[in-house]
């Protein structure tokens, strides 16, 4: 090794002498010429005492991360100083979302407010992330409950991948996980499939017509797309980070599609996401006069929360006023139909109702083959279509397009949809609208 140059000098800055210290002897293990800031500072520290400490405190850190690295013993590395690394890293490598980073920022985060931020991640064992967990189980989520198991899944999940990059860059012995070693993990619940039959569907975009949002609070604009929004989701069965991320080059009305592709305000789930849906004549009705009215914005259904065009992230509480107005809508759960519970239709609900639907269309006088319908929804195999996404229900309706009008279902929806023009009001279209239903209903 050459000639030792760790020493400690001073450097005149504004009129005052501050402290420096030379570690270029440790430069591989990230020492170099450094001023000696003490915590909580932003310039070096101008009394010889504190300098003489700060030097020897960064001296003994340096040694040690040497020693720990010829003896093959991980670094001595801090949970929450680890955490960014990691996240600047997962960020660099650009193969998550933003909303991904947001997302494990928050659940790590809590990960060190209970370990604590300067916790060495070596010495956090098993039974330290079994405490987390139970931790996590009293912890509020924000609407009246505790978190999900589901919820506690995904914090696990973010800190056994924290701990897989640790082992990876030596920062924990190669292969400890704490994660991995813990019995009885939290499970997500299995998911009920949730669907809709072809009136229903019905009655809940006719309750998305109809409905005229109110101005939210703090003078935000209020979501006045919420027919085209439900509309979309039923009529082309994306994702809803698919649909919620559209822009409104997406759709063709010359060409009669919708394409999914990847943009900047979200990514896709695979690389068969990346695909082509038909324009169905009833979402083309509805987008075409959307457009030519709306006003201009890249995004189909923009969000304004903030000020500023963004993508919408949550729209719960608006799909559970319309199912609201709906009134009696009936869901089939697993098979069995009920009526469905407030809280229950979820965008997914959307996405095995287009499947459900798409399944009984024609093409070219034949039904469609399952291939095609599993390549409108992004999949690379007809599997999960067949042992997921597709259902048969009550109603049978063969047709050459996916479409949900009331007009169609007069005699299954009867009072109810009669209830729902009364509730809201009739429009001149509401009219109409009534006149087609009793003649189908005769």
């Amino acid at each position: 090794m050459s000639r030792a140059r760790d020493r400690l000098y001073w450097r005149a800055r504004g009129g005052e002498r501050r402290a420096y210290a030379d570690f270029r002897d440790y430069a591989d293990v990230g020492g170099g010429r450094e001023a000696l800031t003490p915590p909580g500072a932003t310039r070096a520290t101008a009394d010889p005492e504190e300098a003489e400490a700060l030097y020897l405190q960064r001296l003994a850190a340096l040694k040690d991360r040497r020693l720990r690295g010829i003896a093959g013993v991980p670094l001595r590395t801090g949970l929450a100083t680890f955490v960014q690394e990691h996240l600047v890293a997962r960020a660099k490598a650009g193969k998550v979302t933003d909303e991904w980073l947001a997302a494990n920022e928050l659940m790590l985060g809590r990960a060190v407010d209970h370990f604590g931020a300067a916790r060495e991640l070596a010495t956090i064992t098993t039974k330290d992330v079994r405490g987390y967990v139970e931790q996590l189980r009293a912890r509020a989520n924000g609407r009246g409950a505790t978190l999900s198991d589901t919820s506690l899944s995904h914090h696990l999940g973010a800190l056994s991948n924290l701990f897989t990059r640790a082992g990876a860059e030596g920062a924990v012995s190669g292969g400890y996980n704490p994660v991995a070693g813990l019995l009885d993990k939290p499970e997500p619940a299995p998911e009920e499939a949730k669907w809709l039959e072809h009136p229903d569907a019905a009655l809940l975009l006719e309750a998305a017509r109809t409905y005229q949002p109110s101005a939210p609070k703090g003078g935000r604009r209020p979501v006045s797309f919420a027919y085209e929004l439900v509309a979309t989701f039923l009529c082309t069965g994306g994702r809803e980070s698919e649909i919620l991320g559209l822009e409104t080059g997406d759709v063709s009305l010359d060409r009669n599609t919708v394409t999914f592709r990847p943009n900047g305000w979200r990514r896709l789930k695979t690389k068969r996401s990346h695909r082509t849906v038909p324009l169905w004549p009833q979402l083309r009705e509805i987008l075409e006069r959307y457009l030519a009215e709306r006003p201009p914005t890249r995004l189909l259904f923009p969000s304004f929360r903030t000020g500023e065009e963004a993508m919408l992230t949550d729209w719960r509480k608006l799909l559970d006023v319309l199912v609201a107005r709906a009134g009696a809508l009936d869901l089939v759960v697993d098979g069995h139909r009920r009526r469905a519970e407030p809280g229950e239709v979820r965008s997914k609900c959307f996405r095995h109702t287009y499947t459900s639907a798409r399944l009984q269309t024609v093409d070219g006088g034949k039904p469609i083959a399952v291939f095609t319908v599993s390549r409108e929804l992004g999949h690379s195999s007809t599997a999960m279509v067949e042992r997921v996404y597709s259902h048969l229900g009550d109603v049978r309706h063969r047709a050459d397009a996916v479409e949900f009008r009331v007009e169609q279902h007069g005699a299954t929806l009867g009072d109810r949809l009669r209830a729902l023009q009364a509730r809201f009001g009739t429009t001149a279209d509401t009219t109409r609208l009534a006149l087609r239903t009793e003649s189908v209903s005769r």
